[in-house]
């Protein structure tokens, strides 16, 4: 009886025991199976996927063995399933299922994340199924992991399929409203992204617009018209113009073959349509400038001229024609520049009519003065030297007028300086009647013509001597030279009357002109001073005579400009590259230029020069070979020049100089002067005075 009770209590804990390990058992060889047929589950919708990512084809066999295990979890009981739910590893909890899983292991990730606000769901909706792999780069995270990338390519089969569908007439979202859901916000988005982007160009189109309007109104009109990009519609369009100037070019063409196979017809019929076509551009330059009529004249001129091209074309005859054209344009071009350089030199060399009328008015009040009223103040000043002297030779009384009123008024003690004016025997009463009628101030003023200079005679100055030679009277004045016209470019400039004015060679004789002075600024009479000058008798020459600034660059305005290194004399005595000064504004050291005989320097140059194989006339070549390696240099700032030639003097320059040079032909006098300088100059002249409003000077 006991042994039998004991072997039943035995058998009945053996029952007992069996069932847990059991459990174990199946839970130690199912489990893994189980986890395995739960990832697998994911997979069998999307073979496909498996292929892109494995690289293999499942084969029948591979397909079965999926279907079995993904049975596998419905063969389990409830409690089992429980167990293999709640147990955990090193990864986590375990799962029958990895779908939705967002803590999977990281042998599931295909690259390591380096942004801890990853989130999944917003990168789902950032992915657009038209064009997955440019969105893959554009996430907003540096990683993607296997999960997400079997999901984008299931959507991207997905919207596949439903093109499919759609096609074939069916509707692709019946039976799944998640899928319909999530492709109406795909469209949405993107329909409210393209807005977005339109809107922004269209924004920045309309401010750049703006921005060009409100510039465009800073720029002068007339250059506007010819020269903006950014044209309003076709106001400003000459594209009209432009077609009958090409009509006109190829009717005369035309007219050209026609005349030479007597095709007398169409020539008279070319003939006018060119003369109607003429009238009516005019001098248009712009479309909106044409007549109404213009059009239809474009019209007829193209019809005469494609009937002319199936009469008359032929490509070598009209090759050959317009090359004659442009041959004679070039021809006529050319005459036209040795025109004008002519007309220029007869403009630079005549005196304004308004200039004429004050002389003559000026000289006329003059003579009716009784003689104790007609000298000058101040006469005491003239040779001292302890004053600010200064040396100007004109024969112009307006442009005198303006060089001593706006030293003067620059001038900071006006006193001190004394002004030796000398001028000819033609001008002498008119200069000395304006100055009597208009005192500079304060400053002391002498007028001198130079005819009183009795020592300056043909005995004593070789260019009086010379200029009273055959070959002198033959090149200055013989009307059948052939320079006068056909090479008027080249040597009319040197033809000047001013270079045979002794007043211009007048500078090479200030110790002569003004023996017991120490010191003298040279000034022309083109010139407007901007500064007090008075430094200028305070700088050390360094024992130079000269005191001028420099005007060469890197390679021009230096001696080989000027002089002729061709001659055995100037080569073997200068150096061609030597750098050249400037007249207009120069201060001279008369003690220097005595002891150094400046005056016999010149003399002895100037009478090798008499058949002018050295330099061409002029002073400033002589001047450059007087005061070779006697000069020195200024600083820039005391002399502008290139205001009677240059329209690209810089205005700051003009701004800071103590003195500018309106060097050139185009003197402010001058109608020809260029108006953007013409008030630093018309600044220093009252044109209101009675003597200049009756002679009708305005100089506008």
């Amino acid at each position: 009886m006991p042994s039998r009770r004991g072997q039943q209590v035995l058998v009945r804990a053996v029952n007992v025991c069996r069932v847990p390990v059991i459990s174990l058992l199946l839970i130690s060889v199912a489990a893994p199976l189980l986890f395995l047929a739960g990832r697998l589950t994911n997979f069998s919708s999307t073979p496909d996927v498996d292929k892109a990512l494995d690289g293999s084809i499942m084969t029948n066999e591979d397909v079965a063995r999926l279907h079995a295990l993904q049975q596998i979890e419905s063969s389990f009981p409830t409690e089992v399933v429980k167990v293999i739910e709640t147990t955990s590893d090193d990864s986590g909890p375990l799962s029958l299922n990895v779908k939705g899983r967002k803590d999977l292991s990281a042998s599931w990730i295909l690259e390591k994340s380096g942004n801890p606000n990853f989130n999944e769901v917003d990168t789902f909706q950032a992915v657009n199924s038209n064009i997955v792999e440019e969105n893959w780069q554009a996430l907003p995270i540096n990683h993607i992991s296997r999960r997400e990338a079997l999901d984008i390519h299931e959507r991207e089969e997905g919207d596949i399929q439903t093109q499919a569908v759609v096609n074939a007439g069916a509707d692709p979202n019946k039976d799944d409203p998640d899928k319909a859901s999530r492709q109406r916000l795909r469209s949405e988005r993107k329909e409210r992204r393209a807005t977005e982007l339109t809107q922004g160009i269209s924004g920045a189109e309309a401010n750049l617009e703006e921005v060009v309007l409100k510039r465009r109104k800073g720029i002068d009109s007339s250059i506007f018209k010819k020269y903006n990009i950014w044209r309003q519609g076709d106001e400003d369009s000459d594209a009209l113009v432009r077609l009958m100037k090409d009509q006109l070019i190829m009717g005369r063409v035309y007219m050209s073959l026609a005349s030479a196979q007597g095709d007398t017809d169409l020539l008279q019929e070319l003939n006018g349509r060119i003369r109607e076509v003429r009238r009516t551009l005019g001098q248009a330059n712009l479309d909106s400038e044409l007549p109404r009529s213009a059009s239809e004249k474009v019209k007829v001129m193209g019809q005469a001229l494609s009937k002319a091209r199936e009469h008359l074309y032929d490509c070598k005859l009209v090759t050959k024609k317009l090359r004659a054209m442009l041959q004679g344009s070039e021809d006529h071009t050319r005459v036209l520049n040795k025109q004008s350089a002519v007309l220029r030199q007869l403009v630079a060399k005549t005196i304004p009519k308004g200039l004429h009328c004050l002389s003559l008015w000026l000289t006329s009040e003059y003579n009716f003065l009784p003689d104790e009223e007609k000298e000058l103040a101040g006469r005491e000043k003239l040779e001292d030297p302890n004053f600010y002297h200064y040396a100007l030779f004109s024969d112009n009384v307006i442009a005198a007028a303006v060089v001593i009123n706006s030293t003067v008024y620059n001038a900071k003690e006006p006193e001190l300086h004394v002004f030796h004016l000398v001028t000819d025997k033609l001008n002498y009463a008119a200069m000395k009647m304006w100055f009597l009628a208009n005192p500079p101030g304060k400053a002391t003023i002498d007028v001198q013509k130079i005819d009183d200079f009795k020592w300056l005679n043909s005995s004593y100055c070789p260019v009086l001597r010379q200029l009273q030679t055959a070959a002198a009277r033959e090149f200055y004045f013989k009307a059948d030279n052939p320079a006068t016209l056909a090479d008027a470019s080249t040597n009319l400039k040197y033809r000047n009357p001013k270079y045979l004015s002794m007043l211009n060679h007048l500078r090479f004789y200030l110790p002569e002109v003004y023996p017991k002075l120490d010191k003298v600024l040279f000034l022309d009479d083109d010139i407007v001073v901007q500064r007090d000058l008075t430094p200028l008798w305070s700088i050390d020459l360094v024992g130079n005579v000269n005191g001028a600034v420099e005007t060469c660059g890197e390679s021009f305005h230096r001696f080989d400009k000027y002089l002729n290194f061709s001659n055995k004399l100037i080569s073997e005595n200068f150096d061609p590259n030597a750098c050249g000064w400037a007249y207009g504004m120069n201060i001279f050291d008369l003690q220097e230029w005595r002891q150094r005989d400046m005056t016999g320097v010149y003399h002895r140059w100037q009478a090798l020069n008499e058949q002018r194989n050295l330099w061409k006339l002029g002073t400033l070549p002589p001047g450059l070979i007087t005061f070779y390696n006697l000069t020195y240099p200024l600083d820039k700032s005391w002399h502008v020049l290139g205001l009677g030639y240059d329209p690209n003097v810089e205005v700051e320059e003009i701004e800071v100089a103590a003195v500018i040079h309106f060097n050139g032909n185009m003197k402010p006098w001058l109608d020809l002067a260029l108006a953007k300088y013409k008030p630093y100059w018309t600044g220093y002249l009252n044109l209101a005075h009675p003597f200049l409003q009756r002679c009708n000077i305005h100089m506008e």
